[in-house]
């Protein structure tokens, strides 16, 4: 604003700009350059997508030598910004002292952001390459330890890119 409270504009629009011909003709440009590229359609489900490692597929919990790595921190479920994960935490012989006797993660909730596997200091909870999620009713939508545990030779190439871009 100028000292007399007046709005000073750098450059008002000419009439062939206002009419907004320019713009018009480059949204046709832009779409006629889309019409001619070659296509990737995928004839789901004959042809299967195979995701690169940074896909964010649904969250899995590690397994390693039969043992989960989760220490049942909890910062896993005071990130998620959607509140699906629920963690209670026990205590094990094992040389890491506390397990999760309780992790649920509730799928319909999950917004797949990442967050979880992020604040990890385990590197106990990754996001898979797994996309088809089908639920018949709230409850089955809600997986335990039982249908979220992984090994780490089946998330191997998750576990690569995660350790290749930290």
């Amino acid at each position: 604003m100028g000292s007399t409270g007046k709005i000073i504009r750098k450059k008002d629009l000419s009439i062939w700009q206002k009419s907004y011909i320019p713009e018009i003709v480059k949204g046709l440009r832009q779409t006629i350059a889309e019409m001619f590229k070659p296509k990737f359609t995928i004839q789901y489900p004959e042809e299967r997508f195979k995701p690169q490692p940074s896909f964010r597929g649904r969250p899995v919990l590690v397994q390693e030598n039969e043992v989960e790595r989760c220490v049942a921190c909890g910062l896993c479920s005071r990130v998620c910004p959607a509140l699906a994960i629920e963690v209670q935490a026990s205590e094990t012989p094992l040389e890491k002292e506390r397990y999760p006797i309780k992790f649920e993660i509730n799928m319909v909730r999950c917004i797949f952001c990442g967050f979880c596997e992020e604040v990890c200091p385990e590197e106990a909870i990754v996001m898979s390459n797994e996309y088809e999620l089908v639920f018949s009713s709230q409850e089955e939508a809600v997986f335990g330890k039982d249908k979220l545990l992984k090994t780490t030779e089946e998330l191997k190439d998750r576990l690569e890119f995660l350790r290749q871009n930290r």
